[in-house]
């Protein structure tokens, strides 16, 4: 009982909470991104018809745990910092620009430590490649956490739009605004929307080798 009432078993469930979300959210936003494209989730392909490649790196699923995994402890860890600073918990609606730089900073910090994690460790990159890879994924990152600016600002726009009660919901203060953001931040920073964007093994999942070739 002392266990799950402790501040430490609080905090690991509200970063797990938010790992769930944003792993949610990096799935929902492929179909902002590629509404009609078929998408490579590794391991998992053969439970929805699709030929596997890679079982786990370089698939969107290791993109979906990875990110998911490094946001989640960036945001709570930011959360953390600006929460002591201010002497207040952190939201948008007291302090605004403090909300704003957080997002700003723990998306930023998040998606470059994934770039890092992945430059390091997956295996499909070349060992000669490593060093050009964290540096196009740095640089993406830095693009594409520029588009976040809006993120919060998705939930008080709701609240306009459907009412207080869904803005202040799961879905409506998490989850939209998460997947929103993630649609922008790869979109723009990696270019990958439509047919761009898409892995060797989603281009041949979506036919488009030959395209590809001419």
């Amino acid at each position: 009982i002392f266990f799950r009432q402790s501040p430490s078993f609080h905090q690991m469930a509200a970063v797990a909470t938010t790992f769930g979300t944003y792993c949610l959210a990096d799935f929902l936003s492929n179909f902002i991104q590629h509404p009609t494209q078929k998408m490579d989730y590794g391991y998992l392909n053969q439970f929805i018809g699709r030929e596997v490649d890679q079982p786990f790196w370089g698939t969107r699923t290791q993109h979906i745990l990875g990110v998911a995994a490094c946001l989640a402890v960036t945001d709570h860890t930011s959360q953390a910092m600006f929460s002591r600073h201010l002497k207040a918990p952190l939201s948008f609606a007291t302090h605004p620009a403090a909300f704003v730089l957080h997002t700003f900073l723990f998306i930023g910090a998040g998606v470059a430590a994934y770039c890092a994690i992945d430059a390091a460790l997956n295996p499909t990159i070349e060992e000669g490649k490593r060093g050009e890879a964290l540096s196009s994924g740095l640089y993406s990152t830095y693009i594409g956490t520029s588009t976040a600016w809006y993120e919060p600002y998705v939930s008080p726009a709701l609240a306009k739009i459907a009412g207080p009660a869904v803005a202040n919901s799961w879905f409506g203060s998490a989850l939209l605004p998460a997947t929103l953001a993630y649609s922008t931040v790869k979109g723009v920073g990696w270019y990958d929307w439509g047919n761009c964007g898409l892995n060797d093994h989603e281009m041949k999942l979506n036919g488009l080798l030959k395209d590809l070739a001419k």
